[in-house]
């Protein structure tokens, strides 16, 4: 496959291969991001916001609408639209920050990723353009106006496409060689009348030459011009030179090209010169405010577009090409025509056979567009993340000195991260930095279409500019020094089984991310577990609101809180590691002192964890669960609130074969040892005898924090659609909490925990995300996952109720195929064309322009589905397409 054929070599870096250099890495926010903000008090939304975006050059980055560039951003390509109505050319998504959001920050715009290629050798993006003026003041407005409770104001809620009166504007890229990039922009009008619209495909360098600064990725001012042949001559001292050539318009006239800088307009925002009268702002104030005078008309600066204006009948559409190549790729002319559309035609002829044989799906079922589009948006939301902590701590030598208090404000302890490379996003837009964990979760749908990046994705945290010296990994730039779950270890794990046959996989991959665990594993023990009893904190640990407390501060009783999640995730981490060292040991010996390492810390984990909660343990009997527990002095009172931190106990599981431990004669008398003379500890692991299959007789161990009976209590709680279980997966916070909500009085004050299924009700963390009754998948990933594992140790002799009450008995495999499926019934339409995910939009049941398109959100109703949080975050989400390969098995 062609497909497959650039892959390998671009991963192989065969000369004139470099097929991946140019993605859509391009993003979707810059403005109002921490690594923007240089005020004294972190306030990074109200420093760059929106309205300064098309007007000051950015230190760290770029964004803009539907663009790609280069693995350095040095070259940039989008698109900029304009209606003829709004105040302001649409050059980037807008959206309401984190303060003005009733919900936090939030995206209002209407974008959708259709497709791409993993080489991105093909991409397609969709924009809705309304054709009224795009309604900024009263998004503001409705947002100021509703509370906590109320729903979210959308662009849909504001009138803005009734009647279809607005464009769909596609963005498609097709690489004709590495460097060269065929764009194609359809607009198509879907309203009832003839409309005009201006379309500026722009081509710009980021401003890295104003700064001062002497890091690599520093540049001297590069270079276009408009030669007498109509094209666009760019000269950069890194990238080198690049030619770009325009297409005629659909009229057959040659648009004008416009040119100015890429330079803050510092004469309208701070009332001084500059050595420069163009500004970034050049092509908004010609197009919309009519200055001529901002468009340098001696055809030269660092960014230019082509000026397209189209007039449109009601529903037709007209397509725009454009084309820039290394010069040393030169493709000679004719850029345009027939052969422009057969490299397009040849791409996504070829993506498609890539894709028809990764997705398990039969082609144009509703489950293989479902797969289609969370691989391209998955791909999409690469992004240039660029953020070297110490220059931006004492700022550059050519721009004001940053305020002292940042010294000792956020990030601070970090001067060591140098962050300059192409990295796996949440969501461009509202998380536009990456998670250390969200990208752990992002490698396994990604080790399915480009194993080499989810290698490198893994590594790349493991090393010595991103993880501190002291083994803490980053968490993201709002806070690096908050902890996320350890997670990192199960995904490299996840990845080197999934990218080989056994005996093929890369084991030199696996032993270098395993050295750097281990530092990231000795921080977590000495830094979370403050009494040495193998009981741990945490801190929030990525799950937000779902405690009482909001466990990332001091607590208001004092004291401190045991937590089961903490604690498990541990173990988990712990059994993932002895799992590794397994692996590892069978060619390489050294490995079996780690692996019994490993093995004896999670039985210690196991031990304390499974003592009873008034014994210094966090699993209550009475009730049947693992709840945290809040220790003040010599008392301790478990929280009882049933949530999914007492379902991540299941996660650490392991069954070890017998026929595994006689091949490491190291590790199997270290077992047995401990097997003699801990009888105290080994009386938590289970045995088991094969009966049948290829390992007849041998024996099995396993390791898994949960008894039997004990297991079977939790899952009595997790299948019970009164507590967890929901029509589309595992809800984070028992439906039972709905009519008993926790309560928990401390100082007169009094704390509670409500089950609320959509978005959040409280300001914790900002209340853009929640964690008291939505469904989050990649949890439920993780809880499919140990279900097979138990499986695979218990047959046929284990089953439970599914749902619980139902009488229908169930081996604990079934329950995972039957959650995958529940999860896998947000995505598609039922009979009525309704998709859980889009709630009861009626657009997207009625409307042809609209009924195929998916968004893959943060989080889901825990009752209905529909989608809330990020509405562009398949990172995570992305884990779909492993749970539809898990309904589609035997």
């Amino acid at each position: 496959m062609a497909e497959v054929q650039r892959l390998k070599d671009a991963d192989e870096r065969k000369s004139g291969a470099n097929w991946k250099r140019w993605g859509p890495y391009l993003s979707e926010r810059q403005w109002g991001t921490v690594r923007e903000d240089y005020s004294p008090n972190g306030e990074c939304w109200d420093y760059f916001p929106h309205d300064h975006a098309r007007k000051r050059a950015y230190r760290w980055g770029e964004d803009g609408l539907l663009g790609i560039t280069d693995r350095e951003c040095r070259l940039c390509f989008c698109l900029a639209l304009w209606n003829g109505k709004d105040s302001i050319l649409k050059e980037r998504l807008f959206g309401l920050t984190g303060p003005q959001g009733n919900h936090g920050e939030d995206c209002k715009e209407n974008y959708y990723y259709l497709d791409s290629s993993p080489t991105h050798s093909y991409m397609k993006a969709l924009y809705k353009y309304p054709q009224s003026e795009y309604p900024y003041a009263k998004l503001e407005q409705e947002a100021r106006d509703r509370s906590v409770t109320d729903p979210e104001f959308e662009l849909e809620d504001s009138g803005a496409f009734n009647e279809k009166r607005y464009w769909d504007v596609f963005a498609e890229y097709a690489k004709n060689t590495p460097n060269d990039i065929l764009c194609r922009i359809t607009v198509a009008n879907r309203g009832p009348d003839t409309a005009t619209i201006h379309v500026l495909p722009q081509l710009f360098y980021r401003n890295t030459w104003i700064w001062g600064c002497d890091h690599e990725g520093c540049t001297l001012k590069p270079k276009m011009s408009l030669g007498k042949d109509g094209k666009v001559a760019c000269s950069h001292e890194s990238l080198g030179k690049f030619t770009l050539v325009v297409d005629d318009a659909p009229d057959g006239t040659r648009p004008n090209i416009l040119f100015t800088e890429n330079e803050t307009n510092m004469e309208e925002l701070y009332k001084v010169e500059h050595y420069t009268k163009f500004a970034r702002d050049g092509f908004h104030r010609y197009v919309v405010k009519g200055e001529k005078e901002a468009v340098d008309s001696r055809g030269r600066g660092t960014k230019c577009a082509p000026h397209y204006t189209v007039e449109v009948p009601s529903r037709e559409q007209v397509t725009l090409r454009v084309r820039f190549y290394a010069n040393e790729e030169d493709p000679k002319a004719p850029y345009f025509g027939e052969g422009f559309d057969k490299i397009f035609e040849d791409r996504i002829q070829e993506t498609n056979v890539f894709y028809n044989e990764i997705i398990p799906a039969e082609k144009e079922t509703k489950e293989y567009e479902m797969s289609r589009q969370a691989y391209a948006s998955l791909l999409w939301t690469k992004q240039f993340y660029h953020y070297i902590v110490r220059n931006w701590l004492f700022g550059d030598k050519d721009t004001p000195t940053p305020p002292e208090s940042r010294l000792s404000g956020r990030n601070a302890d970090w001067k060591h991260l140098f962050n300059r490379d192409v990295v796996s996003m949440p969501d461009k837009w509202e998380y536009p930095w990456y998670a250390s964990w969200d990208l752990a979760f992002h490698m396994i749908p990604f080790a399915r279409v480009d194993p080499f990046f989810a290698k490198e994705q893994l590594l790349l945290f493991l090393r010595e500019w991103y993880m501190a010296p002291n083994g803490q990994m980053p968490a993201y730039e709002f806070a690096f020094d908050d902890v996320n779950p350890p997670v990192h270890a199960w995904a490299v794990f996840r990845v080197f089984k999934m990218t080989g046959k056994r005996g093929e996989r890369d084991r030199v991959f696996l032993a270098k991310c395993f050295h750097k665990l281990l530092l990231n594993f000795t921080w977590w023990v000495n830094r979370k577990d403050p009494e040495g009893r193998n009981i741990f904190s945490g801190g929030f640990l990525g799950l937000d609101n779902i405690g009482v407390f909001d466990r990332s501060r001091p607590l208001p009783t004092g004291g401190h809180l045991e937590q089961a999640d903490g604690t498990a995730w541990v173990a988990f981490f712990c059994i993932v590691m002895l799992d590794i060292a397994l692996e590892l040991a069978i060619t390489d010996p050294a490995y079996e002192d780690m692996a019994s390492k490993f093995f004896e810390h999670f039985v210690a984990i196991l031990d304390a964890m499974n003592a009873m909660a008034g014994g210094g343990g966090l699993w209550d009997e009475k009730e049947g669960f693992y709840y945290d527990v809040l220790r003040v002095e010599h008392c301790t009172q478990p929280l009882r609130i049933r949530s999914l931190v007492g379902l991540v106990p299941l996660f650490a599981t392991l069954t070890i074969e017998e026929e595994w431990i006689d091949k490491l004669p190291g590790f199997k008398k270290r077992l047995e040892w401990f097997m003699k003379h801990r009888p105290e500890l080994s009386q938590h692991l289970n045995f088991m005898t094969v009966l049948d299959g290829p390992n007849a007789g041998k024996g099995r161990q396993l390791l898994g924090i949960p008894s039997r009976k004990n297991l079977k209590k939790v899952l009595e709680y997790m299948l019970d659609e009164k507590e967890f279980l929901s029509d589309f997966g595992i809800r984070s916070l028992s439906k039972v909490h709905k009519d008993k909500p926790f309560r928990f009085h401390a100082d007169n004050t009094e704390y509670r925990v409500d089950y609320v299924p959509a978005e959040s009700n409280t300001e914790m963390f900002g209340g853009n995300s929640n964690w008291r009754g939505p469904i989050w998948l990649c949890m439920n990933y993780l809880l499919v996952e140990s279900l097979e594992r138990y499986d695979y140790f218990y047959g046929d002799t284990f089953k439970v109720e599914c749902p619980t009450g139902s009488g229908n008995m169930m081996r604990l495999k079934n329950v995972a195929k039957v959650i995958s499926q529940r999860m896998v019934n947000l995505f598609l339409p039922d009979e009525n064309g309704r998709r859980p995910c889009h709630g009861d939009n009626k657009m997207y049941t009625e409307d042809e322009d609209w009924k195929d398109l998916i968004l893959f959100y943060e989080f889901f109703h825990g009752d209905n589905g529909r989608g809330c949080g990020a509405s562009h975050q398949t990172g995570w989400t992305a884990v779909i397409t492993a749970c539809l390969e898990k309904t589609m098995k035997s």
